[in-house]
């Protein structure tokens, strides 16, 4: 049975403390193994991708091929039952024009002391994609990750993936294509992270590494960060859902389910005002998890990490979802803007009864990349401006220099930086 808290109840905030601060990631430490799969593919590049990959993907990368070249990819999307390849252009086109409209502007002014400052934006050289081939390949998340770098400008994107066995998934072939993915090559695990960041004989090293991977790539992207930049480290998903008894009980189960079935250490937590109507969404919950084709996994974890919680109001629920800081939030009322208005931390909201989150999961348009754990006390979404950064540049001449310049001389003999004062006393002579 999941957690059934209630905000009246004298032990609440120890209880829910405890959910709040509960660990969910992985217990095992693949640091020290991660560390070496890293180091070894950093020595022998090419050979020490194909030997793990011939371990644990059980196929030979010399006779099978690195590489899934366009012509593959393309008969991937050429060989969709139509109405499938009409879903996932749509979800394209949603995403790209979503994400068309977060490129930054440049910045180019002259001050009042004539010094002409700004900042201008440009894409990275490249970027890698991590697309998981195992429990979780889904189509949706090349899409979501790959369309924002091409908006951004990326010139060559290279994408990696797990094929157990040699097996390839069609409709991730199909969605690289659609997305514009350059090159594709089958190989997973941390020894795919390292090929990205490091480079080999046969794949060219990225700038940004981004995607979602088990434990053993997460670890491997967080080591690599500083020598590439990645999106972020993520753990399991989850959802918080805050509704009245005005809604369809089996809507809002189904809501709580659709994050559940993820993985056995997925949370699912419902926030309500109205303890009948809880009574409903567990039982509605119950009653799909008999049918659902997930069910094991789902029900793992609704039993171990879901929670139903109930408070006086949903103006109250608003601080307690800012201390979860959830991935996904929605707000199933019919006026949720009051509500939404208090929400500071939350990696995606979803307005009102008719938008559940499984929707921008796929066709809504904003990124589903979104940062869990209580990371979205700090952390945002995967965006074009992942992609990108900002130079800064600066213009003095001969009269500007006169009007800033003292200052910086000053700051740097209190600072102990005789050099730094010289390098501008020096113009201030003239």
């Amino acid at each position: 049975m999941p957690l059934k808290l209630n905000a009246a109840d004298a032990s609440f905030e120890a209880d829910f403390a405890a959910l709040v601060d509960a660990r969910r990631e992985a217990d095992a430490d693949v640091s020290a193994a991660v560390s070496e799969i890293l180091a070894d593919v950093r020595a022998r590049g090419d050979a020490a991708v194909a030997e793990r990959t011939l371990k644990f993907d059980g196929h030979d990368l010399a006779q099978s091929g690195w590489e899934i070249d366009k012509a593959t990819r393309r008969a991937a999307l050429d060989g969709l039952e139509p109405k499938l390849r009409e879903a996932i252009e749509l979800a394209a086109e949603r995403i790209r024009v979503y994400h068309a409209a977060q490129r930054p502007e440049n910045r180019d002014h002259t001050d009042a002391a004539g010094v002409r400052i700004g900042a201008r934006w440009s894409a990275v050289d490249s970027a890698g994609l991590y697309v998981p081939g195992g429990r979780a390949a889904y189509p949706s998340s090349v899409l979501m990750n790959a369309i924002p770098a091409k908006v951004a400008g990326v010139s060559r994107l290279a994408m990696v993936v797990p094929t157990p066995g040699g097996v390839l998934n069609p409709l991730v072939l199909a969605a690289a294509e659609i997305a514009g993915v350059d090159e594709m090559y089958r190989i997973g695990g941390a020894q795919a992270v390292g090929a990205l960041a490091y480079g080999t004989e046969r794949v060219a090293p990225v700038d940004v590494i981004v995607g979602p991977g088990n434990a053993w790539v997460a670890e491997a992207k967080r080591q690599l960060y500083g020598r590439v930049g990645i999106d972020m480290v993520a753990g399991p998903s989850e959802i918080v859902v805050v509704a009245d008894g005005q809604n369809d009980p089996d809507w809002i189960a189904a809501d709580l389910l659709s994050q559940a079935e993820h993985d056995p250490t997925s949370q699912s937590i419902l926030f309500t005002d109205d303890a009948a109507f809880a009574d409903k969404v567990a039982d509605a919950v119950a009653r799909q998890l008999e049918t659902l084709a997930t069910s094991a996994v789902a029900t793992q974890s609704w039993t171990d990490n879901g929670a139903i919680i109930l408070v006086s109001d949903l103006a109250n629920a608003i601080p307690l979802c800012d201390r979860l800081a959830p991935e996904h939030l929605e707000l199933a009322v019919d006026d949720p803007e009051p509500l939404f208005a208090r929400v500071r931390h939350a990696g995606s909201v979803f307005l009102g009864r008719h938008t559940p989150e499984a929707v921008g999961d796929y066709v809504g348009g904003p990124n589903h990349v979104l940062p869990t754990g209580r990371r979205a006390r700090f952390a945002s979404g995967l965006s074009v401006l992942d992609f990108m950064k900002r130079t800064s540049f600066l213009a003095c001449d001969a009269s500007s220099i006169q009007r800033i310049g003292p200052a910086a001389v000053a700051l740097a003999e209190a600072e102990g930086l005789p050099a730094h004062g010289r390098s501008v006393a020096l113009r201030l002579q003239q």
